[in-house]
């Protein structure tokens, strides 16, 4: 699958999003109206087109931030929303990384003194909003957990194959290697996904 150049300001924040296992308490979001999406929705990620080289570490401390609050208010929705216990027990350790992190991101953001800025084109506000419409729309049940898992499988494969662009991407070397370090984290949680979504077959 051949990604839009964009698409790479959304891998690198979810690459950096997925660097911790576990953390604290949770971070609820966006409520929106109901669309049909389901994993298209879920998976796409919604950036324009600003190629990897033009991104400043303010776009990359802002893309880190929004996929931090999207991945944890999605867990936040799954874990409660989710009717298999899995799907529940992966929105929760989502909604939990993700919280901490996006908590990291802000005080390694405020420690360089970068205040965080959208790149140009950027389609963040309206994917949020397809996501979140697409979880809240989705009936309870199969479904729903077939979607949601669905959609962060797929994510975590595209975060994985685009790692290599994303440390190129980033000037300041304690961001580098925020990103860096997530690899391990990141396929760690791809496995859990994929572990659900054969299950769920």
């Amino acid at each position: 699958m051949i990604m839009r150049a964009g698409a790479l300001l959304g891998l690198i924040a979810l690459l950096a999003a997925c660097s911790r296992k576990d953390a604290g308490t949770t971070d609820t979001g966006l409520a929106i109206n109901t669309d049909t999406g389901a994993v298209a929705a879920m998976s796409d990620t919604g950036m324009g087109a600003t190629p990897a080289g033009a991104m400043s570490d303010a776009n990359i401390v802002y893309m880190l931030d929004w996929a931090n609050a999207m991945d944890s208010s999605g867990g936040a929705v799954a874990s409660t929303k989710g009717t298999n216990s899995e799907v529940r027990d992966f929105g929760n350790r989502m909604m939990r990384d993700h919280h901490n992190l996006r908590q990291q991101g802000q005080d390694l953001a405020k420690k360089l003194g970068v205040t965080p800025a959208p790149p140009a084109n950027d389609t963040t506000q309206a994917h949020s909003q397809r996501m979140m419409s697409t979880l809240n729309g989705a009936a309870k049940g199969r479904d729903f957990d077939k979607a949601y898992i669905d959609g962060e499988v797929e994510t975590h494969k595209a975060v994985l194959e685009m790692a290599t662009s994303a440390m190129n991407a980033a000037q300041n070397a304690e961001l580098k290697n925020l990103i860096q370090k997530a690899a391990p984290a990141i396929q760690a949680h791809l496995d859990m996904a994929q572990s659900i979504q054969n299950k769920l077959k």
